[in-house]
């Protein structure tokens, strides 16, 4: 297939994009390089993914001109766009929501009309678990999403009912993927398992906000690529989680990479933040009927290949801004 793959150095695009190239896609990957967090990290993937045959546009969603100019010099046509460019972080979206609609929703809606011309016939978005809100758990695809506790989670729910209207009316080809706590190697600095193996290898007090009993369903990267690359079979219209379907205590997670480091961690507490959910749990029983997939890596051996990855880049990961 020819694949139009958005986000590709992003953290789940770096990977995406490994696993269809590894599989024989032919892939153009578009990545704006946006400095909300590290470029290094960027910089860094997209070297990875020069050893493979990709070919690289820096290019942003949100100019639709430009948008359109890549899609009319593609001959033939895609066969497929992944959408994995996005503004991620709930905490940061309260700082900057216009950013996040921006890409989020502009862009999600410059791709599809680009495809609507084009007549590319599959779109596969990423969302988020955290367009559930508060939904009562576990989390499936037919609960209502209307009540979003952070501009970010509404930037996301706002693109998925854009691709439903495109899919209505133009009859695209649609698979929405609802994403839950991703984790693994390289990851965005933003997020809590690259902080936690952050400050507990280098000595640096641990900032836990509530007291480490909310529970997040933690998915390895490798296993949501492999979903997101199942999705671009045709389904019509769908909505599915990839996600673990086992929810985990911030605690326990600490417990685990202090032995994996083999160093006590330093805990900072802070108060639980507005934003933030109690837990989060996907039921992927839908993900195992249409995508027949199910996530393959242990916790232990996803924390273990994200701290082998920082340790061996510790040279530089060390010195990573990780934000506020």
């Amino acid at each position: 297939m020819r694949i139009l793959l958005t986000g590709c150095a992003g953290f789940i695009g770096w990977k995406v994009c490994e696993h269809l190239l590894d599989a024989g896609h032919q892939v153009t990957g578009v990545d704006n390089l946006h400095p909300a967090y590290d470029v290094r990290l960027k910089r860094w993937r997209l070297q990875e993914l020069h050893r493979r045959e990709l070919e690289f546009r820096q290019i942003d969603i949100r100019d639709r001109e430009a948008i359109q100019t890549l899609f009319a010099r593609s001959a033939p046509s895609y066969d497929a766009v992944i959408n994995l460019a996005a503004r991620a972080g709930v905490r940061q979206s309260m700082v900057d929501p216009w950013g996040y609609f921006e890409t989020n929703v502009i862009g999600t809606l410059n791709l599809l009309d680009a495809c609507r011309v084009s007549g590319v016939p599959k779109f596969v978005l990423a969302s988020s678990s955290s367009v559930y809100g508060g939904a009562a758990r576990p989390f499936h695809e037919d609960q209502p999403t209307d009540q979003p506790r952070s501009p970010y989670a509404a930037s996301k729910k706002s693109a998925e009912t854009l691709c439903h209207a495109y899919h209505v009316l133009y009859g695209i080809d649609v698979t929405v993927l609802r994403y839950f706590t991703v984790y693994g190697p390289a990851s965005r600095p933003d997020m809590g398992i690259f902080r936690f193996i952050r400050w507990i290898a280098e000595g640096e007090p641990v900032v836990l906000y509530g007291d480490g009993t909310q529970e997040r369903d933690f998915t390895f990267v490798d296993d949501v690529a492999r979903g997101t690359v199942a999705a671009l079979r045709p389904s019509g219209l769908a909505t599915i989680n990839l996600g673990s379907d086992r929810p985990v205590a911030i605690a326990t997670i600490l417990s685990m990479l202090e032995r994996l480091l083999q160093r006590r961690a330093e805990i900072e507490r802070r108060p639980l933040h507005p934003a933030d959910v109690p837990a989060t749990w996907a039921d992927i029983s839908q993900a195992r009927r249409i995508l027949g997939w199910e996530p393959k890596t242990t916790l232990e051996d996803g924390l273990t290949l994200a701290v082998r990855w920082y340790m061996d880049q510790r040279t530089w990961a060390a010195s990573i801004d990780l934000g506020d």
